[in-house]
């Protein structure tokens, strides 16, 4: 593959909802283009970007693939480019693929599926386009299928995104079949043959056009609005009449991609290969790529710089994803901003400070590999064996600068795990390190409340991946369970009790004898006091009473979780002589609490952490009941940042939390998102206290 300046790179993310028909529109393109030489299908399972075990088994994109084709072989009279195409996950669980690819393309094309039209999924990758800053495309797909309705999608893209969608390739439909395609900026009809090459037609007739809900005349009416809205002059030549020169139209849906106020509209068949042609144009033509005025901001020092897109820069590159391969190692997917990314080139890694020599350098077209010397700016490439991570930046040493880092979506689904096999605690905190590096929606730590640790994820399906992971890639079985909830022991009252421990044997026998009140108190800790008077407790057994009190608080006597907010005070005992000594006053202080703590009315207590949940308008009233459902306090509603969503804050007891997610994803089909952070204890409700000791009294106090 030869080397391209930047103008002539397109980086472009496929994103959309889950079975929009992302992975076959990239099969199409890549068999268009002759990178690929058969046409696979995600059902069959060889797909080329569909290749991870995971993806064959579940059929659909588990991972953000990387697949990189020139437009040369598309028989396309346009300049020649080269596109890295960057195939992104759909299912909500997988959504740091989306995010990663979003963040290093220069336009995300967002599929949406003709028969299902728009979905959650549509809007998930819309909002991170234009959050991300991003240029946007929809390719409505699927228009094989007899169920597909283009008018009908239009309709609702027009509605839900507003005036911004502007199509610029319509299908001509005449009892109920796709006749021909007319893309409005050329102004011509094309019609497909059964290996998809178009041939040129005749423009739909007055008679046809008159029966389809969308007038051609009124769709380049459309078309001609849109680009008068992106500069003045084009906006007076509009007003007076005057129709646009095919240049005036790419322009204008060019600089309107480029600022946000233009989403084109296509169609495709990725199945029969119609349209596909046609959608390659527009992302030659359209699509906006590096330039030279184009620039960046980064962090230099104290100092926000603009980096600008040219291979005399100083280098500049982002490292956007992270993969553990088992045979080539750790693979680092970079976009180079500035400057040329040379393999064994000194570098620096802005993020830790550090220095190395880049390594390898592939370009990938799905998992072949394709060795290359070097990427300039503008281009994604792939570095094997270094030592960075997502989010580093990496840069020349002579201009050491930060990249701002992509935030991802934070995990939330909690499930405690464990190894299969004895032994294999190991494996699994070094497969989980890896793991970290590659996919930034993991969290992985131990509950020091609990003692297990705890795998956080974004849902069942992630889950599902990485503990497949574990095993096919590192070679190690575990076991999810429901966590543990940190539940905690109290008392509501004071008492005062003895604790004696006499034992005679031969020789030296043993002796303690403590008084000691309990009582609550505000604090995570064990209190403890003496206000022994006249030395009937020596001060060299003090230690000794605080230690024995220190190890029975670890472990209450209800059900076996650690004691809180009690207050211990030493206020008399006995000792003996000869007999006495720091173990048996040990064990006079457990005997005084083992006595002591029932009789101070003990009390379980639950962890409530606060949520804050946003949710459709219309899931509002279902949410309130659940929450109530889940023992929750409702503390107030307000608009939140979305259009459309309502936020909802609660104090919610965290045994009552551990399927919110599968719940909240079901209730509002993937809409909202939530936050859930640790709060505070309160006392458990007295209905509940027998349930909680006999699940768990068993296993604390083993």
């Amino acid at each position: 593959m030869k080397n391209y300046e930047h103008s002539k790179i397109k980086n472009i993310a496929l994103a959309g909802h889950a079975g929009s028909g992302k992975t076959s529109l990239a099969e199409a393109l890549l068999y268009k283009c002759g990178a690929t030489d058969r046409l696979g299908k995600v059902a069959d399972g060889n797909t080329v970007c569909d290749f991870n075990a995971d993806e064959i088994k579940r059929k659909c994109s588990v991972y953000t693939a990387l697949a990189t084709f020139e437009t040369a072989k598309a028989g396309l009279s346009l300049d020649e480019l080269k596109i890295n195409l960057l195939d992104t996950p759909g299912l909500f669980d997988y959504a740091s693929g989306m995010t990663e690819g979003i963040a290093a393309c220069d336009c995300a094309v967002i599929t949406v599926s003709g028969k299902s039209g728009v979905k959650v999924g549509t809007h998930k990758a819309y909002d991170c386009a234009t959050e991300l800053k991003k240029p946007k495309m929809f390719v409505v797909t699927k228009l094989d299928d007899e169920n597909a309705n283009f008018n009908n999608v239009l309709t609702q893209l027009k509605s839900e995104f507003g005036p911004t969608v502007c199509p610029v390739v319509v299908p001509v439909i005449a009892d109920r079949k796709i006749v021909s395609y007319v893309n409005l900026i050329e102004m011509k009809a094309y019609k497909y043959d059964e290996k998809g090459n178009a041939v040129e037609t005749d423009m739909p007739t007055a008679e046809i056009s008159a029966k389809m809900e969308y007038r051609i005349d009124g769709l380049v009416e459309a078309v001609s609005e849109a680009v008068a809205e992106t500069d003045e002059a084009l906006f007076e030549k509009f007003f007076s009449g005057e129709a646009f020169t095919q240049k005036e139209l790419i322009d204008g849906i060019h600089n309107g991609m480029k600022s946000g106020i233009i989403t084109p509209v296509t169609c495709v068949s990725s199945a029969t290969l119609a349209g596909v042609d046609m959608l390659l144009k527009e992302l030659c033509l359209l699509v906006p790529s590096q330039s030279d005025d184009d620039v960046i901001e980064a962090v230099r020092g104290d100092d926000i710089i603009e980096i600008k897109c040219s291979d005399s820069e100083p280098l500049s590159a982002f490292v956007f994803k992270t993969i553990a391969d088992p045979f080539v190692g750790k693979m680092s997917f970079i976009r180079v901003y500035s400057g040329v990314l040379t393999s064994g080139k000194d570098i620096v890694n802005a993020t830790n400070g550090g220095t190395e020599k880049v390594g390898k350098l592939i370009s990938l077209v799905g998992k072949k590999q394709i060795d290359v010397a070097s990427a300039g700016a503008g281009d994604i490439v792939v570095a094997t064996k270094m030592n960075v991570n997502t989010n580093d930046t990496i840069c020349d040493p002579a201009r050491v600068v930060s990249i701002e880092k992509v935030q991802f979506p934070k995990p939330c689904y909690n499930m405690a795990i464990k190894a299969k096999k004895q032994g294999d605690e190991s494996k699994i905190s070094s497969a989980m390190a890896r793991l970290l590096e590659e996919d930034l929606t993991l969290s992985y730590a131990l509950d020091t409340a609990t003692n297990e640790m705890i795998l956080s994820t974004l849902g069942g399906l992630h889950l599902d991946s990485v503990c497949g992971r574990l095993k096919d890639t590192f070679g190690v079985e575990v076991v999810a369970e429901v966590p543990k909830i940190s539940y905690r022991e109290t008392i509501r009252k004071k008492v005062k009790v003895q604790g004696r421990h006499k034992k005679q044997s031969g020789g030296h026998g043993q002796y303690g004898d403590v008084w000691i009140e309990f009582e609550p108190c505000v604090s995570d800790d064990l209190i403890f006091e003496e206000r022994v008077f006249g030395g009937a407790v020596p001060k060299n057994y003090f230690p000794a009473v605080e230690k024995g009190l220190q190890d029975c608080v670890k472990k209450g006597l209800l059900a076996g979780f650690p004691v809180v907010g009690i207050k211990a005070i030493l206020v008399d005992g006995s000792y003996h002589p000869v007999d006495s000594s720091e173990m048996a006053f040990k064990i006079a202080a457990s005997l005084a609490f083992k006595d002591g703590i029932p009789q101070a009315d003990p009390v379980l207590l639950e962890p409530i952490g606060a949520l804050s949940v946003c949710v459709p308008d219309e899931n509002t009233g279902d949410m309130m009941g659940e929450l109530n459902k889940r023992r929750g306090r409702v503390l107030g509603m307000t608009p939140a940042d979305k259009k459309g969503l309502t936020e909802i804050v609660a104090e919610v007891p965290m045994s009552e939390m551990t399927d919110f997610v599968l719940l909240l994803r079901q209730m509002t089909q993937g809409r909202g998102y939530f936050t859930f952070e640790k709060l505070r204890y309160e006392q458990l409700p007295s209905h509940l206290v027998a349930g909680v000791i006999a699940k768990y009294a068993a296993i604390n106090n083993a």
